[in-house]
């Protein structure tokens, strides 16, 4: 098992997210420099962009997604990674209360990414998860994806402007 970090480069003229890049980089050069064997890497951080094919195919390989957002937002990485799962063998979504998808997709794991301990807690819960469970929560927010599709969307925010 292992940590893949998709860190897509986004807003690059901004000088707090080049920063922030080179941080992540450097934290996750440092955590495989210490703890990689001849065969094995704890960590694979890409800092890349990738098509939308490869990120499906990323998505349904994962156990566990981690999402969390410090504020709103990361809500269709989220609903794009429950999609993607094998319905026999799903994985499990970890998430933060603060992505606007925490609402819908309640069956998440929840954590607060400001308390390490807490995301700690919910990777370790969604690892050890049994496969009944992980079934359950799966099937939960396809129901609530399937119901609130990009059709219900524009359905009803045409509705709405038609009022």
């Amino acid at each position: 098992m292992r940590l893949l970090q998709i860190a897509t480069a986004t807003r690059s003229d901004v000088p707090e997210y080049r920063a922030l890049r080179q941080r992540l980089g450097a934290l996750a050069g440092d955590v495989a420099g210490r703890f990689a064997e001849l065969d094995w890497a704890p960590i694979q951080y890409l800092n890349r962009s990738f098509s939308q094919r490869s990120l499906a195919g990323f998505f349904r390989l994962s156990h566990v997604a981690l999402v969390t957002p410090l504020r709103d937002g990361m809500n269709l990485v989220a609903k794009e990674y429950v999609a993607a799962q094998n319905p026999d063998d799903p994985g499990v979504l970890v998430l933060s209360p603060f992505a606007g998808a925490a609402y819908e997709l309640d069956a998440a794991v929840i954590a607060n990414p400001y308390d390490p301990d807490a995301v700690a807690e919910a990777l370790q819960t969604a690892l050890g998860m049994p496969l009944k469970e992980r079934r359950e929560r799966w099937q939960a927010m396809m129901v609530v994806l399937r119901r609130n599709s990009i059709t219900a969307w524009r359905e009803n925010f045409l509705e709405a402007l038609g009022r």
